[in-house]
């Protein structure tokens, strides 16, 4: 398990550094890893329901095992090595400061007047097509991005970290990689990334509902509409082809007064999703940069959280 020291930097490297892109991230080493055994699944099983069950067991596992075998072995050669190891490692599974500079640099452009340059910047945090996406769509994509990843890239890999620590968390890691690469419901991916997606749903399940809670109670301490927030969530945390991302959007679009959801295109198709909210205005940058203030403040209320939880249980 973490103990107190180490979450407590690897938040504030997170919130001070983000990702550096110069040093290569243990999800793309993930991502690599998924690629290479979905190529020798579909060159050597027929039934790719299996051969999806494999992948999930081989990809998790693999990382769990190799980050806990680093963080030993680190460990092993001098506490300080495995003290640098553990905060390192626990670091590169919290996505807060990342996912305020990604989301950011579409407010940047849209702010500049430049779609384009929006479209493409958005284009790199959602799954959905930007090419043809008007600047309200673009905005309101932004807020449903920071909603869903407050619990996915924060909430969740907070959670884990207190559970079982990095290996954990970057396990956790993997399951996200794993449902973003293969657990689509088209052709291609319905066989193969059903275990993967239905994972995910199961590891995030708990994670979703909290990080809902903690968005309510954001909106009331920040002067936001948090009762709406709270009646939103409610009501329309259903309304999503996820059993979890409705959860936050819900939340996230009740106390910001915004409707998301509705149909979006993907890959040249376009998906029909239940709206969320009440249309009370038309989504600004001003809403984005409300939508921040509650992903602060959440994810610093997960971390008093966490460090409370953590202080506790090495004190008994």
């Amino acid at each position: 398990m973490i103990i107190p020291f180490h979450f407590a930097a690897a938040y504030v490297l997170d919130i001070l550094l983000g990702d550096p892109r110069s040093i290569p991230h243990p999800v793309q080493i993930i991502g690599w890893g998924v690629r290479r055994c979905e190529g020798f699944i579909r060159r050597h099983m027929s039934d790719l329901r299996r051969g999806g069950v494999l992948l999930w067991l081989v990809v998790v596992a693999g990382t769990y095992g190799g980050a806990y075998l680093l963080q030993a072995s680190a460990c092993w050669i001098h506490g300080v090595v495995g003290a640098v190891v553990v905060i390192a490692g626990a670091w590169t599974t919290l996505a807060m400061r990342s996912l305020f500079d990604q989301s950011r640099a579409v407010v940047v452009e849209v702010e500049k007047g430049d779609l384009p340059a929006a479209r493409r910047e958005l284009s790199m945090i959602v799954g959905r097509d930007t090419e043809n996406l008007g600047g309200e769509e673009i905005l309101q994509a932004v807020v449903e991005t920071v909603a869903e990843n407050i619990s996915d890239g924060v909430i969740a890999p907070m959670c884990y970290l207190l559970l079982g620590g990095f290996p954990l968390a970057l396990a956790y890691k993997a399951v996200n990689t794993l449902d973003s690469m293969v657990g689509y419901r088209d052709e291609r991916y319905r066989d193969m990334g059903w275990c993967s997606a239905r994972a995910d749903d199961i590891v995030n399940w708990i994670p979703a509902r909290l990080t809902g809670w903690l968005i309510v109670t954001s909106a009331f301490m920040l002067g936001l509409n948090g009762r709406n927030a709270w009646r939103i969530m409610r009501r329309d945390g259903r309304n999503h082809l996820s059993p979890n991302s409705g959860i936050p959007e819900a939340a996230m679009a009740g106390a910001l007064g915004l409707k998301v959801g509705g149909a979006h295109s993907y890959f040249g198709k376009t998906v029909e999703k239940p709206t969320i909210g009440d249309r009370h205005k038309t989504v600004d940058t001003g809403d984005i940069r409300a939508a921040w203030h509650i992903m602060f403040f959440s994810s610093s209320a997960m971390a008093v959280l966490v460090l409370i939880a953590l202080l506790v249980v090495h004190h008994v």
